[in-house]
């Protein structure tokens, strides 16, 4: 590991450039570039789920720790690694001091792995306009989490507003065992479904997004009703779905599983682990292209319509926190 303080953009790429060849690392490996946008408070959770998730997904890992931009004087302090606690291969800890910090993309462009796609992650409260943090606007996909704002539908509607092709949030992640568990229930069903609901929270991002997705694919409004059942971290206790033979379709947590129960057959069991945010994010990466099922989940929860047609490409909107505060 390289320790630089108070250091510039030029003698991170070469010191990137020293470890390699005493590591070993071979940048044509790297199928992608992580860039992870994080606050000094919540850094150790966000190396431990990029460490996880590099370990599954080659990657070059740029973390981007922005801090006290009101500093008269820039600063930079970067860690350099080739393998170690962030995973196996070449990761670099950026934290940018003072009007620096505003302008990340200087330092972060040259250290992009080449001709390798740019996934950008914010662990923590996301951009309201992702077109004013620029390592949004370079990326080819962006992961926010809306858990992060508690505001329910709000934060929702705003990931709409604002949404651009390649965009994805950590509460549509949650959401993929329901999804694969209602899929594959369907997969026996031959009537229509006249009306659905989703238990849970009714404030919770992954199961605004899970009845946004199941009206998406019925055409039917499909409400978050408040239950007192255990709802896990994606805020989702079951799902239920009356058809017009009068059927029904009911998905309901146990502990770590959903028992789905059907009018007439018998009750199968599929588990439902809870996944750490590595694992989450894991899965983020392995998909590289615009998420279309995503982006009409997220219309049809939020009636935010045309999504599906938004273009994957921003223009970078120029905000000073600084300013904006006083």
């Amino acid at each position: 590991m390289t320790t630089l303080w108070n250091t510039t953009g030029s003698a991170v790429v070469k010191a990137l450039a020293n470890e390699r060849r005493t590591g070993g690392a071979v940048t044509s490996g790297n199928a992608l570039t992580l860039v992870v946008g994080v606050d000094e408070q919540h850094i150790g959770a966000a190396e431990k789920a990029a460490a996880i998730a590099a370990s599954r997904n080659p990657c070059r890992l740029l973390v981007v720790v922005r801090r006290e931009i009101d500093l008269p004087k820039p600063r930079l302090d970067a860690e350099i690694l080739v393998g170690g606690r962030l995973g196996p291969g070449e990761a670099i800890v950026m934290r940018m001091y003072g009007r620096l910090a505003l302008h990340a993309e200087s330092v972060t462009l040259p250290l992009l792995a080449p001709d390798a796609p740019v996934v950008t992650w914010w662990h923590g409260p996301p951009p309201e306009k992702i077109a004013t943090d620029p390592l949004g606007v370079f990326s080819d996909r962006r992961v926010t989490d809306c858990g992060w704002l508690g505001t329910g539908i709000d934060g929702l509607r705003q990931r709409a507003i604002d949404y651009a092709a390649g965009d994805t949030d950590l509460g549509w992640t949650r959401t993929t065992p329901w999804r694969s568990a209602l899929a594959s229930a369907f997969d026996t069903v031959h009537s229509d479904a006249v009306s659905a609901r989703v238990l849970g929270d009714p404030t919770a991002p992954p199961a605004l997004l899970a009845a946004g997705w199941i009206k998406s694919r019925l055409s039917l409004e499909v409400p978050v009703v408040e239950t007192t059942r255990a709802t896990g971290s994606a805020g989702i206790a079951g799902i239920e779905v009356t058809f017009d033979n009068g059927e029904q379709l009911n998905l309901l947590r146990e502990g770590d599983s959903v028992i789905i129960t059907r009018s007439g057959q018998q009750d199968q069991q599929v588990t439902v682990t809870e996944r750490n945010l590595g694992e989450l994010l894991t899965e983020e990466l392995r998909r590289l292209d615009a998420d279309e099922t995503y982006a009409a989940a997220l219309s049809a929860a939020t009636g935010v319509g045309g999504l599906q047609h938004r273009s994957a490409s921003r223009q970078h909107e120029w905000s000073d926190p600084t300013v904006n505060a006083s």
